[in-house]
């Protein structure tokens, strides 16, 4: 190791490891190095047990290693209040830390700066702004709900080259690759929560869980079902603890619901439907940070119009389906500068399928997390 960058690249490594587990807290890496040497590395765990300060701290100590003196490698600013676990920012001043190189600063409002604060003071040499757009995407989720108060939202989309996803019978199983479907799964599990409509369930009965790739945590399911119609006994229902956002109200079928583990939310708009814009900042407050949408075209299509979706996921097979249910149902436009916009963030081929990642150009956080 030879400069700063290659110091923090060692830590956005580490952070990766925090993809599947550390929700609703960031996904945070840490490597402490003296003259070149790693002493220790380290990265968040579930939530109540170590950030990745902490981790590295305990890594060291394990391994008889002193880091008095040495530079602290993290690719967030360390937490200077006392949550679930005491302040980093403190775990690094108690341990002698002499230097600390920060990816980026935490948008949270309980540290916004104070943890490098609480550092200088304690005479630490404090560098902050390397590899911050890397960090910054390993967190699009997080830094989405501290800015903006609502999840980063992710539609994924299965679909032909001619853009169908489904038949007209309603057949879509499977468009694309075995592959494709797994890669699916690695979003779902990396996802705070999946979710999908009332249509798919009804059509589908889907389990809507990570099946395909080991996790050990599965992602809350929720389900957007304007009138109450699902089956108590709907597979997405299995295991309690999913969210159903409504917009009319059933007493009885409410509390069949909840002996299913379910909860229901009601969020009506002025139309009698879900207020979509509403939910988002409803999960927001839920401590959602990403948000794995599977549906139907219908509330693909509600989405979009709501402005509700930041990035698609969309899988493209190598095959023509031609008269069919397309991505999403959109209102006619008569005018192209009313379309919506969206930028190409990445092209990657899984298998025989082709996925493509498209962010919208409106969202404040496409631009200022790495491409």
């Amino acid at each position: 190791m030879t400069n700063d960058s290659d110091g923090m690249r060692l830590a956005l490594e580490q952070a990766a490891k925090s993809l599947l587990i550390a929700t609703p807290n960031p996904r945070v890496g840490c490597v402490i190095v003296r003259n070149g040497e790693i002493l220790a590395e380290g990265h968040t765990h579930a939530p109540g047990e170590p950030h990745a300060e902490a981790d590295a701290l305990r890594n060291a100590a394990a391994a008889g290693k002193d880091v008095r003196g040495a530079t602290a490698y993290v690719t967030l600013e360390p937490c200077s209040h006392h949550g679930r676990t005491p302040p980093c920012a403190d775990a690094f001043i108690a341990a002698g830390i002499a230097r600390v190189v920060i990816a980026t600063l935490d948008s949270n409002p309980l540290v916004a700066g104070a943890g490098v604060s609480r550092l200088k003071q304690a005479g630490i040499e404090v560098v902050t702004g390397v590899l911050e757009a890397e960090a910054r995407e390993i967190n699009i989720g997080f830094f989405s709900r501290m800015e903006r108060g609502r999840p980063w939202v992710r539609m994924k989309i299965a679909a032909s080259l001619d853009g169908g996803t489904a038949l007209l019978n309603g057949s879509s199983q499977w468009i694309t690759s075995e592959a494709a479907r797994e890669d699916g799964h690695a979003w779902r599990a990396q996802s705070c929560a999946i979710l999908t409509g009332i249509g798919t369930v009804v059509q589908d009965n889907p389990q809507m869980n990570v099946r395909a790739i080991p996790t050990s945590r599965q992602p809350r399911r929720i389900v957007i079902d304007s009138k109450l119609q699902i089956n108590p006994e709907s597979k997405i229902l299995a295991g309690g603890g999913t969210w159903i956002f409504a917009a009319q109200s059933d007493a009885k079928h409410i509390a069949r619901l909840q002996d299913q583990g379910a909860e229901v939310i009601l969020l009506p708009d002025a139309n009698g439907k879900v207020d979509l814009p509403e939910v988002m900042r409803e999960l927001g407050r839920r401590e959602i940070n990403e948000l794995h949408v599977e549906a139907g075209y219908k509330l693909n299509g509600s989405l979009l119009k709501n402005g509700c979706v930041d990035e698609l996921l969309i899988y493209l097979a190598p095959c023509l389906l031609g008269e069919s249910f397309g991505m999403a149902n959109l209102s006619t436009l008569i005018d192209l500068a009313d379309r919506t916009q969206f930028t190409f963030h990445e092209f990657k081929q899984i298998g025989a399928d082709l996925r493509l990642r498209a962010r919208d150009i409106s969202s404040p956080l496409t631009s200022s997390s790495g491409k």
